[in-house]
């Protein structure tokens, strides 16, 4: 219960931040078709002991000039080199997130994710709660490049031949998002 509570409090306090914006945040000109926010983030990372692959794809809804939320969706690839032989895991997931512009490009943002991660073919959850902030520049009026830095929560250390989707409590995303940019 508690959990569920902190969990909802950062989306309300964004939502009653963006309420007392005024008229200068209003987007009731803008179609509904045109406050759609496509976009996600790409991981890769290679070396000696492990290869990692993350494809997240979101969709997000504009409800004012300085609001969006949204669902993000995930999916990760990992191999392990430093078993023999290797072990591959996968892990899908997604959850709700919200983002509130701050000033000029920057924003901060909460979400929940839920992982359904495996290792030694065992599946397993993984809940997280992350809060933090970034800076999305556009590059164009149809596309955004963002980086966001995110603190998780429910980050707890794993005890030894422990696994989880995350090796750290600090989560660092950038990518590409698809829509309406002028609107900043």
């Amino acid at each position: 219960m508690v959990r569920s509570i902190l969990i909802a409090l950062p989306f309300l306090f964004i939502g009653i931040i963006a309420n007392a914006q005024g008229e200068d945040n209003s987007l009731k000109d803008v179609p509904p078709s045109e406050r759609v926010i496509f976009g996600g983030g790409v991981g890769l990372g290679f070396g000696s002991y492990q290869d990692y692959i993350m494809i997240s794809p979101s969709i997000g809804y504009m409800f004012t000039k300085k609001l969006m939320a949204g669902v993000n969706l995930t999916y990760q690839y990992n191999k392990y080199k430093y078993y023999s032989p290797a072990i591959t895991s996968n892990s899908y997931g997604g959850g709700p997130f919200a983002r509130f512009m701050v000033y000029r490009g920057i924003f901060i943002q909460a979400e929940y994710e839920y992982l359904n991660y495996d290792l030694f073919e065992t599946r397993q959850g993984y809940s997280s709660f992350m809060v933090g902030g970034g800076f999305i520049q556009p590059i164009g009026s149809k596309a955004a490049f963002y980086l966001s830095v995110l603190y998780n929560f429910n980050y707890d250390t794993p005890n030894p031949n422990e696994y989880y989707p995350y090796s750290s409590p600090w989560v660092i995303r950038a990518g590409i998002s698809l829509g309406q940019f002028g609107l900043f």
